[in-house]
């Protein structure tokens, strides 16, 4: 007998390749994101019960065209070259489905002239990620509620534009790489350490973001903040093997097996690093990297080169100021300077990531280091509840 069909995991993966044909055909994301939408939903329904049709990914493109003709049609603004394709279409039954990489090319798609970095990034995690509202807004440390305006606002601002929701040119090809990076680091990050649901990681998540910096990565060779996250979520991923225990709990890095890990990955990840480093342009992916590579070449816990790590986080800080990676940066200062000097650290941090678990983690973690056990427990027991 054969097995079920993993129904929901193959819609996530078809979801922003049928969303790239019909937003590069229409050149209107928000209208193509409804039709794509309702298609995955006749899909759900109609391939669990009967079955995967034959071409999932055409299947998909037919019924969410059909769909967009509906919405173009109620709204009056159909274009009768693209009607007269989409006919051709549904009569053969043969759609032009995107490319392997059109996912990619989607990427590129949203972040939109239009748009600041700030809103098209989210933008782009729903639409390509298929990440819900309530997970991007961790990931930013804001609201839900401010999240979901900031991604509705971003909709509407590209169909005020009127510019084509299309490819960049030229000179615009350098800030949406940007901001095409930031997607795929949030992205292999909530994959990597699941801000949500019962399990630790979300490989399917992280699998995605690796595969397209991967693309990226061929068509940018040159790029060194390219190489940087590509290597960053090499050197992540070759510990993935010892990050949980046999029920699935997260392992900390200080007590995983490191005979576990993935040399070859970490090999791999080490010599694209050590490649882009010399170039001269050090960016803030290349000095994530660094610090992890840091980490994974080291044999044991106790034989980390944390003087290196502390400098790197100086730098990463003084390049981001992100809370973030302040807090790390605390971190390794308990480990070089003792846990009461990382502790100082984190006084200035109350504001800015206020109910945030790490922040609680972190103050557990050195509270702990200092031998003030109850203290840490409170924190431990704070960190967990958020």
């Amino acid at each position: 007998m054969s097995p079920e069909p993993d129904v929901e995991g193959l819609l996530r993966e078809l979801a922003p390749r049928a969303l790239a044909a019909l937003a590069r055909r229409y050149r209107d994301f928000d209208l193509a994101e409804d039709a794509v939408q309702e298609a995955l939903i006749s899909a759900a329904m109609n391939w669990s019960a009967d079955g995967l049709p034959e071409n999932p990914l055409g299947w998909l493109v037919v019924v969410a065209n059909r769909r967009m003709s509906d919405l173009l049609r109620n709204e009056g603004a159909r274009r009768r070259r693209e009607d007269a394709s989409t006919a051709r279409e549904l009569a053969t039954g043969s759609p032009s489905v995107p490319d392997q990489d059109d996912t990619l090319t989607l990427l590129f798609m949203c972040a939109h002239p239009a748009l600041a970095p700030a809103s098209a990034i989210p933008l782009t995690l729903r639409a390509v990620a298929g990440l819900t509202t309530a997970e991007i807004a961790r990931a930013f440390l804001v609201p839900e509620t401010t999240m979901a305006q900031r991604i509705s606002r971003a909709k509407q601002r590209i169909k005020a534009s009127q510019v084509p929701f299309a490819l960049p040119t030229g000179d615009e090809w350098a800030d949406r790489t940007r901001s095409v990076l930031h997607v795929l680091y949030l992205l292999f990050t909530e994959g990597y350490a699941s801000s949500s649901g019962t399990q630790v990681t979300r490989t399917e998540l992280s699998t995605e973001a690796m595969r397209l910096t991967q693309l990226l990565h061929a068509r940018l060779p040159h790029e060194p903040e390219v190489a940087g996250l590509l290597a960053l979520m090499l050197l992540n991923e070759a510990r993935r093997p010892a990050r949980t225990g046999p029920q699935g709990e997260l392992v900390p890095l200080d007590a995983q097996d490191r005979t576990r890990w993935n040399s070859a990955l970490v090999t791999e990840g080490v010599d694209l690093l050590t490649a882009n480093l010399p170039l001269g342009r050090v960016g803030q992916y290349q000095l994530l990297a660094a610090i992890t590579a840091v980490h994974d070449e080291a044999t044991t816990a106790a034989e980390t080169e944390w003087p290196q790590i502390l400098a790197l986080y100086g730098l990463l800080e003084a390049m981001t100021d992100n809370p973030i990676v302040t807090l790390n940066r605390a971190v390794a200062v308990g480990m070089v300077h003792g846990p009461d000097a990382g502790l100082e650290q984190l006084d200035g941090l109350e504001e800015r990531l206020r109910g945030h678990h790490r922040l609680d983690a972190v103050r557990a973690h050195l509270l702990e280091r200092a031998g003030r056990l109850d203290d840490a427990a409170h924190y431990y027991r704070a960190a967990a509840g958020r």
